[in-house]
């Protein structure tokens, strides 16, 4: 068994554990990081709303859409516990990524791409991973404890661990919400044997405030405190493998990578200070891109343009999914050379949605000359339903009468 907490030896020099406590804090501090607290096990577990079971009623309404890793360690996630059965305590640490503009105003710019702010700079699982290393060799050193370290790569539920450990508290969107920074954190996790003070939790302060829930585009949040991530933008751009659901796109608008809308409309960001790490910043590759300029990227040109950003992990193809979506969002027909030629693309996902591109920007006769190139050699199913309800608005014979004739 773990022995108890060390309570300070007069004459000994033996730290209490609240002095190593606040030693870690210290460091945690100087390494750049914004939010500490610790938490244990038994404190997750007592939380009043039971994230476990919340889980557990997320997973078994299907609300995780294609994100299979969620249910496949399900069991695991519901309890740190299960990760780690030694581990004593949980220490939190989280570090702002607050931006330097209201995030929203791209929306006014549909010629533009809005990237999410997390997105812009350089991944934060670099960064935090290497300021966590450091500060658990730091722990092991002085407690004699064994750590684990984890950035958001492991089956942990780092935001209600958070909340658990007193950094915030979960709002209203689902997400992490502090009085000194707002809804912009980055989360990370030490698992230790070190048997340490538990902080105090952070009563819920969202009040009456809805505006994270009514700004939503898509109805992502089913009631306050759940959301449906099959609805969310975030999930649909950055998760999703598959064709976004029709009635989704024009909701999009010209969000191509996440979306921040709930989280800047947050009251408590006006009390957050722009974030220490220059590395978190936009990129002049990620800061408000034309469209035009997403539109010509080949693969190679993508992994360039995004390197060591998370947009990159998430692949060309699904990227100009999305673009194209924001593209046929614009309703302007300058674009129809740039999207015909992704007509001819080598991805059935990418060439769905050039079909839905080219419906919102072009005449009806400009969609049946090109179907009448393309249409009858298109093999994907997919695809070709997007050419068949894209052809069944025109009034001029095209190749969907002939397939019917």
């Amino acid at each position: 068994m773990p022995a108890p907490p060390q309570k300070a030896n007069a004459g000994s020099g033996t730290p209490s554990s609240q002095e190593v406590a606040d030693q870690i804090a210290q460091w945690a501090a100087e390494l750049g990081f914004d939010s500490f607290g610790v938490t244990t096990p038994d404190r997750f577990r007592a939380m009043p709303y039971d994230p476990a079971n919340a889980l557990d009623r997320y997973i078994a309404q299907g609300r995780h859409g294609d994100m299979n890793w969620m249910e496949a360690h399900h069991e695991r996630r519901r309890d740190p516990s299960a990760l780690w059965p030694d581990a004593q305590s949980i220490l939190m640490l989280a570090a702002s990524y607050a931006p330097d503009e209201d995030p929203l105003e791209i929306l006014d710019k549909p010629d533009h791409a809005a990237l999410s702010v997390y997105a812009r700079g350089k991944d934060y699982h670099d960064i935090l991973k290497g300021r966590l290393k450091q500060l658990a060799q730091r722990i092991a050193g002085t407690t004699g404890s064994d750590v684990k370290v984890f950035v958001d790569t492991a089956p942990l539920m780092e935001k209600p661990l958070a909340a658990a450990a007193g950094i915030g508290w979960q709002g209203k969107h689902t997400n992490l919400v502090s009085t000194s920074h707002g809804s912009w954190l980055f989360l990370g996790a030490i698992l230790t044997t070190a048997q340490l003070p538990a902080s105090l939790q952070h009563a819920d302060r969202c009040g009456s405030c809805t505006r994270c829930l009514d700004i939503c585009p898509t109805q992502a949040f089913p009631r306050p405190y759940e959301l449906d991530a099959r609805r969310c933008i975030a999930y649909l751009t950055i998760e999703y493998k598959g064709h976004i659901p029709r009635e989704l796109r024009e909701p999009i608008g010209n969000r191509v990578f996440g979306c921040d809308d709930c989280l800047a409309v947050c009251p408590w960001n006006k009390f957050a200070a722009i974030a220490r790490e220059a590395r978190f910043a936009a990129r002049t590759e990620t800061a408000i891109p034309p469209l035009t300029d997403l539109l010509t990227l080949d693969d190679a040109a993508f992994r360039l343009r995004f390197a060591g950003t998370p947009i990159k992990r998430t692949g060309r193809d699904r990227f100009m999914r999305n673009v194209l979506i924001a593209t046929g969002n614009t309703r302007d027909p300058s674009y129809l050379p740039i999207v015909s030629v992704h007509l001819q693309s080598q991805s059935p996902l990418v060439r769905a949605m050039a079909v839905w591109a080219l419906d919102k920007i072009a005449s009806s006769e400009d969609v049946a000359t090109h179907a009448a190139l393309h249409y009858s050699h298109e093999t994907d199913v997919d695809v070709r339903a997007e050419w068949q309800h894209a052809l069944s608005k025109s009034d001029v014979p095209n190749a969907r009468d002939e397939e019917q004739g």
